[in-house]
């Protein structure tokens, strides 16, 4: 359903899974829950550095075909690492 609010009061985004790509080359995958002065808030998160010997394809596959691997219970990624947002079933669309 389109422009459908999971929960009411909350951006679109709210409690929906999505990849988040960083200036850094980090890669996170997570459940958004909002926007703060301090960055984008993540529940759930999982972090690919990409030094880590998967390629943040294989990484994003292995995530999807098995559930995200938490590494932070909640993150919160500052807004100067955030290089992009998408939902994680647009990388899979």
């Amino acid at each position: 359903m389109s422009g459908h609010v999971f929960h009411p009061g909350h951006e679109d985004l709210h409690g929906i899974t999505v990849v988040l790509d960083g200036v850094s080359g980090r890669t996170y995958v997570g459940r958004y829950h909002e926007r703060t002065d301090a960055g984008l808030l993540l529940h759930d998160v999982g972090v690919h550095d990409p030094t880590g010997g998967l390629t943040r394809e294989e990484y994003l596959k292995r995530t999807n075909k098995f559930g995200i691997r938490a590494d932070h219970k909640l993150l919160v990624v500052p807004h100067d690492e955030v290089a992009g947002l998408v939902r994680l079933n647009e990388v899979f669309g």
